[in-house]
Protein backbone atom coordinates (compact mmCIF):
# COMPACT_ATOMS: atom_id res chain seq x y z
CA UNK A 1 0.00 0.00 0.00
CA UNK A 2 1.44 3.34 -0.42
CA UNK A 3 1.55 5.72 2.81
CA UNK A 4 3.48 8.17 4.68
CA UNK A 5 6.75 6.88 6.15
CA UNK A 6 9.69 7.42 7.23
CA UNK A 7 13.31 8.23 5.31
CA UNK A 8 16.68 7.96 6.74
CA UNK A 9 19.35 9.60 4.61
CA UNK A 10 22.67 7.63 5.25
CA UNK A 11 24.91 9.91 4.04
CA UNK A 12 23.68 12.59 6.66
CA UNK A 13 22.88 9.75 9.27
CA UNK A 14 25.69 10.43 12.25
CA UNK A 15 24.86 7.32 14.10
CA UNK A 16 23.84 9.64 17.39
CA UNK A 17 20.87 7.14 18.30
CA UNK A 18 18.32 9.31 19.03
CA UNK A 19 15.94 8.78 16.55
CA UNK A 20 15.96 5.11 18.24
CA UNK A 21 15.17 6.52 21.37
CA UNK A 22 12.39 8.27 19.90
CA UNK A 23 10.59 5.77 17.96
CA UNK A 24 8.25 4.30 20.75
CA UNK A 25 7.53 1.18 18.09
CA UNK A 26 11.08 -0.04 17.76
CA UNK A 27 10.78 0.57 13.89
CA UNK A 28 14.41 1.94 14.02
CA UNK A 29 17.66 0.35 14.69
CA UNK A 30 21.54 1.52 14.42
CA UNK A 31 23.26 -1.06 12.10
CA UNK A 32 26.71 -0.42 11.17
CA UNK A 33 27.16 2.87 13.32
CA UNK A 34 23.53 4.43 11.07
CA UNK A 35 20.10 4.55 11.96
CA UNK A 36 17.91 2.55 9.93
CA UNK A 37 14.30 1.97 9.65
CA UNK A 38 14.57 -2.09 9.70
CA UNK A 39 10.74 -2.67 10.39
CA UNK A 40 8.92 -1.18 8.25
CA UNK A 41 5.64 -2.15 9.43
CA UNK A 42 6.41 -1.00 12.95
CA UNK A 43 6.54 2.97 11.24
CA UNK A 44 3.57 4.64 12.20
CA UNK A 45 3.57 7.68 10.47
CA UNK A 46 3.52 10.06 12.51
CA UNK A 47 7.59 10.79 13.04
CA UNK A 48 8.66 10.92 16.55
CA UNK A 49 11.95 10.40 15.56
CA UNK A 50 12.21 13.60 13.02
CA UNK A 51 12.64 16.09 16.12
CA UNK A 52 15.10 14.32 17.48
CA UNK A 53 17.44 14.32 14.13
CA UNK A 54 20.21 16.32 14.63
CA UNK A 55 21.82 16.28 11.00
CA UNK A 56 18.17 16.38 9.49
CA UNK A 57 18.85 13.03 8.14
CA UNK A 58 14.93 11.73 8.58
CA UNK A 59 12.35 13.26 6.35
CA UNK A 60 8.72 11.75 5.16
CA UNK A 61 8.12 10.13 2.19
CA UNK A 62 4.79 8.34 0.86
CA UNK A 63 6.10 5.09 -1.00
CA UNK A 64 4.56 1.51 -1.12
CA UNK A 65 5.01 -0.12 2.17
CA UNK A 66 3.69 -2.84 4.73
CA UNK A 67 0.57 -1.77 6.71
CA UNK A 68 0.95 -0.08 9.79
CA UNK A 69 0.87 -2.84 12.22
CA UNK A 70 -0.34 -2.29 15.77
CA UNK A 71 -0.28 -5.64 17.03
CA UNK A 72 2.77 -6.82 15.99
CA UNK A 73 3.97 -3.00 17.74
CA UNK A 74 2.45 -4.33 21.32
CA UNK A 75 3.72 -7.96 21.23
CA UNK A 76 7.26 -6.00 20.68
CA UNK A 77 6.41 -4.06 23.10
CA UNK A 78 6.03 -7.01 25.61
CA UNK A 79 9.01 -8.56 24.28
CA UNK A 80 10.90 -5.75 24.98
CA UNK A 81 9.53 -5.54 28.68
CA UNK A 82 10.74 -8.74 29.46
CA UNK A 83 14.11 -8.53 28.38
CA UNK A 84 15.12 -5.51 30.18
CA UNK A 85 13.55 -7.51 33.16
CA UNK A 86 15.75 -10.10 32.92
CA UNK A 87 12.36 -12.63 31.70
CA UNK A 88 13.90 -14.36 29.82
CA UNK A 89 15.45 -18.16 30.77
CA UNK A 90 16.96 -20.49 29.94
CA UNK A 91 19.71 -19.27 27.25
CA UNK A 92 21.62 -22.78 26.98
CA UNK A 93 20.16 -24.04 23.12
CA UNK A 94 20.27 -27.48 24.31
CA UNK A 95 17.73 -26.30 27.13
CA UNK A 96 15.63 -23.80 24.95
CA UNK A 97 11.97 -23.99 24.24
CA UNK A 98 11.50 -24.54 20.27
CA UNK A 99 8.64 -21.95 20.82
CA UNK A 100 8.35 -19.19 23.15
CA UNK A 101 6.77 -15.72 23.84
CA UNK A 102 9.92 -13.86 24.11
CA UNK A 103 11.06 -15.47 20.22
CA UNK A 104 7.77 -13.25 19.02
CA UNK A 105 9.58 -9.98 16.40
CA UNK A 106 12.92 -10.95 18.36
CA UNK A 107 16.74 -9.32 17.40
CA UNK A 108 17.99 -12.90 17.80
CA UNK A 109 21.54 -13.46 19.25
CA UNK A 110 23.03 -17.26 18.93
CA UNK A 111 26.52 -16.89 20.79
CA UNK A 112 29.61 -18.66 20.69
CA UNK A 113 29.43 -19.99 25.15
CA UNK A 114 33.50 -18.44 24.94
CA UNK A 115 32.51 -14.95 22.98
CA UNK A 116 31.04 -13.96 26.76
CA UNK A 117 34.05 -14.01 28.17
CA UNK A 118 36.30 -12.90 25.31
CA UNK A 119 34.59 -9.49 23.78
CA UNK A 120 34.51 -6.98 26.80
CA UNK A 121 31.78 -5.49 25.16
CA UNK A 122 29.16 -8.08 24.68
CA UNK A 123 26.61 -6.67 26.42
CA UNK A 124 26.66 -3.14 24.92
CA UNK A 125 26.88 -4.06 21.13
CA UNK A 126 25.55 -7.39 20.84
CA UNK A 127 22.83 -8.72 23.48
CA UNK A 128 21.36 -5.70 24.25
CA UNK A 129 17.51 -5.97 22.75
CA UNK A 130 18.67 -9.45 21.97
CA UNK A 131 17.21 -12.63 22.48
CA UNK A 132 19.80 -14.86 23.46
CA UNK A 133 20.70 -18.41 22.81
CA UNK A 134 24.54 -19.40 23.63
CA UNK A 135 25.84 -22.83 22.60
CA UNK A 136 29.26 -24.83 21.75
CA UNK A 137 28.92 -28.03 19.49
CA UNK A 138 31.89 -28.98 20.09
CA UNK A 139 31.32 -29.52 24.36
CA UNK A 140 27.47 -30.35 23.84
CA UNK A 141 27.84 -32.81 20.83
CA UNK A 142 24.67 -32.04 19.08
CA UNK A 143 23.97 -31.18 15.64
CA UNK A 144 21.42 -28.13 16.64
CA UNK A 145 20.35 -27.44 13.12
CA UNK A 146 16.93 -29.14 13.57
CA UNK A 147 16.08 -27.59 16.76
CA UNK A 148 17.07 -24.67 15.16
CA UNK A 149 14.88 -24.33 12.11
CA UNK A 150 12.12 -25.28 14.57
CA UNK A 151 12.45 -22.01 16.85
CA UNK A 152 13.26 -20.14 13.05
CA UNK A 153 9.66 -21.73 11.72
CA UNK A 154 7.88 -21.36 14.70
CA UNK A 155 8.70 -17.89 15.64
CA UNK A 156 8.10 -14.79 14.05
CA UNK A 157 12.03 -14.19 14.26
CA UNK A 158 13.00 -10.26 12.61
CA UNK A 159 17.11 -11.18 12.74
CA UNK A 160 19.88 -13.54 13.64
CA UNK A 161 23.11 -12.50 14.74
CA UNK A 162 25.33 -15.08 14.96
CA UNK A 163 28.57 -14.21 17.88
CA UNK A 164 31.40 -17.07 16.52
CA UNK A 165 35.18 -17.13 18.24
CA UNK A 166 37.71 -17.82 15.17
CA UNK A 167 38.22 -21.05 16.47
CA UNK A 168 37.35 -24.06 13.83
CA UNK A 169 35.19 -25.27 16.23
CA UNK A 170 32.58 -22.25 16.09
CA UNK A 171 32.54 -23.18 12.26
CA UNK A 172 29.94 -26.06 13.13
CA UNK A 173 27.68 -23.32 14.90
CA UNK A 174 27.60 -21.09 11.65
CA UNK A 175 26.90 -24.06 9.62
CA UNK A 176 23.88 -25.34 11.82
CA UNK A 177 22.69 -22.38 11.96
CA UNK A 178 22.87 -21.46 7.78
CA UNK A 179 21.22 -25.37 7.41
CA UNK A 180 18.52 -24.53 9.48
CA UNK A 181 17.48 -21.35 7.50
CA UNK A 182 17.23 -23.43 4.84
CA UNK A 183 15.10 -26.08 6.50
CA UNK A 184 12.59 -23.33 8.24
CA UNK A 185 12.16 -21.81 4.60
CA UNK A 186 11.55 -18.56 6.21
CA UNK A 187 13.72 -15.97 4.92
CA UNK A 188 15.05 -14.01 7.85
CA UNK A 189 18.48 -11.45 7.84
CA UNK A 190 21.35 -13.35 8.90
CA UNK A 191 24.67 -12.07 10.09
CA UNK A 192 27.58 -13.20 11.32
CA UNK A 193 30.51 -11.94 13.80
CA UNK A 194 33.97 -13.41 14.02
CA UNK A 195 35.71 -12.25 17.56
CA UNK A 196 39.43 -13.18 17.80
CA UNK A 197 40.83 -15.01 20.56
CA UNK A 198 42.13 -11.41 21.43
CA UNK A 199 38.82 -10.18 21.91
CA UNK A 200 38.59 -8.15 18.81
CA UNK A 201 36.06 -8.00 15.96
CA UNK A 202 37.64 -9.44 12.58
CA UNK A 203 34.29 -9.17 10.37
CA UNK A 204 31.05 -8.45 10.76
Amino acid sequence: MIRKIIHIDQSKCSGCGLCAKACHEGAIEIINGKAKLTREHFCDGLGDCLPQCPTGAITFEERDAPEYDKEAVERAKVSREMLAHGIQWPIQLKLVPVQAEFFDEADLLIAADCTGFIYSNIHEYFIKNRVIIIACPKLDGVDYSQKLSQIFSLNNIHSITLLRMEVPCCGGLVRMTQEALKLSGKNIAFNAVTISRAGKIINS
